[in-house]
């Protein structure tokens, strides 16, 4: 069994409103393993961002976790002081942001980036950095010369992402969060990325989580999937697994919802209705409004996540009487 780096147990997080409290993370339970490529797939608004976001502590102002652990090698990050987060942020587990082309600050060479970077986790050798960085660059096939030399707005934006993922290795993390990598890019660039991050996977046996509303990715490039719907993880399991037996009727239905993954085009359908408010969510399973296989105990009780073996789980009243583990 493969080391578990990361187990998020019960986690909840709430973003305080003028309209009242919203709970963007609600109950969810997932680990990340070694070596993997652990993939979270959802609708815009699910809680996937603030999920990723709550690992680091970087939550906006207006955010908190108010129940749960995130534990790290034996340390739970959700109740680390500041100081102790700072040691472990970019060197140990770092992060490629969403919109993350605005990420680079426009006033800067890219050569600044990085002995900025650098400098904030004590590492004040700029030569050294340099020489780490164009390693790196020609890791992510891009010219050290020229693109250490740039700004942002001279490089293209598949450039620019590539640059951030160099920059997300500068430090040489365990762990590397990708929050939405690939959107914003051409359908050509994004091959090139998810083919780059695989190669550097197997090359650098890193252990990476990509975040992406795009199921069709998720088939692509992970090990292992793990499927949020308002705020819930409803369904965890080996990639091949998942798509090709899925459990959860909404992840049957996202399934549906892409073309060309499996089956007939003509089988495409969209997911009837829409996401929940996510300040009056319906009662029992968040999912039961939209759902076509609903029955009598959906719109009363939120189902358990049921562990069936072989590392899928799922969040579902259609499985709580096929228990294996």
């Amino acid at each position: 069994m493969p080391e578990t780096l990361i187990a998020i147990d019960d986690l909840v997080v709430e973003y305080f409103t003028l309209r009242g409290p919203l709970r963007a993370v609600d109950s969810a339970s997932l680990t990340i393993n070694q070596g993997e490529i652990l993939g979270i797939v959802g609708e815009s608004g699910s809680g996937k961002s603030t999920l990723a976001q709550a690992v680091l502590r970087i939550l906006p102002p207006q955010a908190r976790i108010v129940r749960g652990s995130i534990t790290y090698r034996g340390r739970d990050l959700a109740k680390m002081s500041e100081g102790e987060l700072k040691k472990i942020r970019w060197k140990e587990i770092s992060m490629v942001p969403q919109a993350a082309l605005n990420a680079l600050n426009p006033t800067l060479r890219i050569r600044d980036h990085f002995i900025e970077t650098a400098k904030a986790h004590g590492v004040a050798d700029k030569r050294g950095v340099i020489e780490k960085a164009s390693e790196l660059l020609e890791q992510v096939r891009l010219d050290p010369k020229r693109v250490l030399s740039s700004y942002p707005h001279e490089l293209s934006g598949g450039m620019k992402q590539r640059v951030l993922i160099a920059l997300s290795l500068l430090l040489d993390p365990q762990i590397v969060i990708l929050d939405e990598p690939t959107t914003a890019l051409d359908v050509l660039t994004q091959r090139f990325i998810l083919d780059l991050l695989k190669e550097l996977k197997e090359r650098l046996g890193i252990t990476m989580v990509f975040i992406t509303h795009d199921i069709a990715v998720i088939a692509d490039i992970a090990d292992r999937v793990a499927v949020m719907y308002a705020g819930q993880v409803v369904e965890v399991g080996n990639v091949f697994d998942v798509f090709y037996e899925p459990l959860h009727p909404y992840t049957r239905l996202l399934i549906k919802s892409v073309p060309g993954l499996k089956g007939d085009i003509e089988d495409m359908r969209p997911i009837p209705g829409s996401p929940p408010d996510m300040f009056n969510p319906p009662e029992g399973c968040r999912f039961h409004p939209r759902c076509p296989w609903k029955f009598e105990p959906c719109d009363r009780f939120d189902p358990s996540l049921v562990k069936l073996g072989d590392g899928r789980i799922v969040s579902c009243h259609l499985y709580t009487d096929k228990r294996a583990g």
